[in-house]
């Protein structure tokens, strides 16, 4: 495991270590629903995120219990997973095991991974690591280890979501009202355990152009009517039938 993390991702790691326990029995039920993405548990065969991956060489970053890996990459002929979380890898190990499976997990910062340059066909998560590092350190390390022509597919949060909780209350239900600026947003740290990232779509845009990467599509993912989620505390269903929750980044590196 890399000791080169930055400050912050200590922090997380240290929540991750704690929590993934607790974490895997509450979101157990929906987590193991597999092929799946997002709050919601919507289908990959719906939204065509990943695709076809059937010989490819691809990372999950910040795979958690590998469960996406499991499910969504299924085809790939070889996958490997990353976190920042021994908690969450031993649950992957545990996961792996029972389905038969074996994939090379690594323990280490998604901002300083071991892998050698142009490593990947794909790298993808689902609110893993790219909702907790900081994208100017992560953008460039995974252009680094994406082979040319290979593709960043990632889900996180909205910069709309965070922008309408309230700042001084972490533990308080979405609102209808914009509570936080949306110029300069970057880091949010509410002192509830994660230190978590979001940024305006230009500045994402430039900084994939900046690093090689071409925005393919965009996914603003709308909770389905009957919308059922373990992840109660995350923003309401009716909430996310108006306003997207979630975001499916798609983004190629160029030749």
């Amino acid at each position: 495991m890399t000791d080169r993390i930055q400050r912050y991702e200590r922090t997380n790691r240290a929540f991750w270590d704690d929590d993934a326990d607790d974490y895997q029995a509450a979101h157990r039920d929906q987590l193991d629903r597999l092929g799946r993405w997002g709050v919601w548990g919507i289908p990959e065969a719906e939204l065509g995120a990943v695709g076809d991956l059937t010989g490819l060489d691809v990372l999950e970053l910040g795979c958690g219990a590998a469960q996406h890996s499991i499910g969504v990459a299924a085809p790939a002929a070889r996958r490997t997973g990353l976190d920042l979380s021994l908690g969450q890898l031993r649950h992957a190990v545990t996961n792996l095991d029972d389905a038969d499976l074996r994939m090379p997990l690594v323990c280490a910062s998604a901002t300083a991974t071991p892998f050698r340059d142009a490593s990947f066909d794909l790298v993808f998560c689902d609110h893993g690591a790219m909702s907790f590092c900081d994208p100017d350190s992560a953008v460039p390390e995974v252009a680094r280890i994406t082979r040319a022509g290979g593709r960043f597919v990632f889900n996180l949060s909205t910069l709309l979501r965070y922008l309408c909780f309230p700042p001084d209350d972490p533990d308080a239900p979405i609102t209808k009202k914009l509570r936080t600026p949306y110029f300069g947003a970057r880091a949010f740290d509410w002192g509830d355990g994660t230190v978590d990232f979001q940024i305006p779509h230009g500045d994402w845009i430039r900084l994939f152009a900046r690093h090689g990467f071409v925005v393919e599509d965009l996914i603003e993912i709308q909770a389905p009517a009957d919308a059922t989620s373990t992840y109660t505390d995350y923003a309401h269903a009716r909430w996310a039938r108006r306003w997207p929750a979630e975001e499916i980044w798609k983004v190629r590196k160029l030749a």
